[in-house]
């Protein structure tokens, strides 16, 4: 088959897409991984064939909007940034994703663009979609995050509920995403978004482990497909391996806490590390990734060691725990590495995440504004718990077992298969 995927965000978005392009390449199939040129050079590394989109944004770009939406509390408003942000850059994506529909047997879109759909349907491929985060699944059993139903209402009642909860939160952000970029879908002829959670597609592939995601024994629409983590990573750097090397020889085991938060970008970063700087004790190491944030080194600091970028598992092996922000793709990473975690939500669906290393056992959260003052504190608890550390070794050491990316392309074939039949 000629499959087009597209993506579009930080590398939590676009390093899954990468690793299913892989699988189903290894499969035989022709993938073209279709998103803005900043990941050309990563999605080539991979040896897939790479699709430019508009816009041409490079990294202080892609920070700027970051930093936008990190200020943004309201995960609606969020979205609305998101769609505000791509309007001027709409149409000629569409148009672009159009030029590139001709001979295609499948387009796979992140879950964030429903848009796409409206382009596969007028060529009549099929469509599905990838859905980073499990709490985008409509259930009778289960309502939107942090819209729980009042505790003595009955089963029957709370299904109602939540039923009730999850059209009312199709209807809001499909007004949300068709308020905000109608000019481009009626320059482009595209219909309007419609069933954001409840039917992006006919397919969707849910990129978490079943096992530890899935709510025992809720009802959800056969379209949703658990498939486990797709986990792609950038080439590793031997020279960062003897740099931390030459950090931990002198800490027993090896091993210091790693921080990293990926794409949050902080408005003053050099403030927070001066905070952090402050409180951190000078007889304990520990290593801070830069990240979007980039994190200033400030005087001499021995005790710390300020990386730029590497590849999680990389990185994480010299982690003996790990303070992250709870991104979909920075948390499968945590897990896959096998060791506690600390948990610090910035925006979207971290906070989510956070709750569910809590509840697999791994580590608990730190609230955001608190983080370089406490952070010491809360690892002294981490640390001194063996139960989370063993939790979070056997959880790693199972996660590394699953075959997400295979599972993947077993589904998507099946399902082209489905509507080559249903066609004939």
């Amino acid at each position: 088959m000629r499959i087009v995927l597209t993506s579009h965000g930080s590398t939590g978005d676009i390093y899954p897409v990468i690793a299913l392009a892989v699988a189903l390449r290894d499969r035989g199939h022709k993938v073209t991984f279709a998103t803005i040129p900043h990941y050309q050079s990563e999605v080539e590394a991979a040896g897939v064939e790479f699709y430019p989109l508009c816009p041409n944004w490079e990294q202080p770009d892609l920070s700027y909007w970051m930093g936008r939406l990190n200020k943004i509390r309201n995960p609606v408003y969020q979205l609305r940034e998101i769609y505000v942000g791509a309007r001027a850059y709409i149409p000629e994506m569409i148009a672009r994703m159009d030029a590139i529909m001709p001979g295609t047997d499948l387009l796979v879109s992140s879950y964030l663009f429903p848009m796409n759909k409206g382009i596969a349907d007028r060529h009549g491929v099929p469509f599905a979609t990838l859905a980073f985060a499990p709490h985008v699944i409509p259930s009778p059993d289960f309502p939107p995050e942090n819209l729980p139903a009042p505790r003595w209402l009955g089963r029957a009642a709370r299904r109602a509920w939540n039923r009730w909860l999850w059209k009312t939160a199709n209807a809001v952000v499909d007004r949300t995403i068709n308020t905000s970029i109608a000019d481009a879908l009626r320059t482009a002829n595209l219909p309007k978004v419609r069933n954001f959670f409840s039917k992006p597609a006919e397919r969707i592939l849910v990129t978490v482990p079943e096992k530890y995601f899935r709510v025992p024994g809720a009802e959800i629409d056969d379209r949703f497909r658990y498939v486990g983590y797709l986990r792609w990573q950038s080439a590793q750097n031997p020279a960062v391996d003897a740099e931390v090397a030459e950090f931990v020889s002198d800490v027993p085991g090896g091993k210091v806490p790693v921080l990293t938060f990926g794409s949050m970008v902080y408005e003053n970063s050099g403030a927070w590390m001066e905070r952090f700087l402050r409180a951190w004790p000078r007889d304990r190491k520990i290593i801070v990734q830069r990240g979007w944030a980039q994190f200033p080194q400030l005087g001499r600091t021995d005790h710390i060691k300020l990386l730029g970028k590497v590849s999680h598992d990389q990185l994480f092996r010299h982690a003996s725990a790990i303070i992250h922000h709870g991104g979909a793709g920075t948390t499968a990473s945590a897990l896959h590495a096998g060791v506690p975690q600390i948990v610090v939500p910035h925006i979207g669906d971290q906070n989510f995440f956070g709750q569910e290393v809590e509840r697999f056992g791994c580590g608990f959260r730190l609230k955001k504004a608190v983080w370089p003052e406490q952070l010491h504190l809360a690892l002294d608890r981490l640390l001194a718990d063996p139960a989370r550390v063993r939790r979070a070794a056997e959880v790693g050491a199972e996660l590394r077992a699953e075959k997400g990316p295979e599972a993947a392309v077993r589904e998507l074939e099946a399902y082209v298969a489905e509507k080559r039949r249903g066609a004939a």
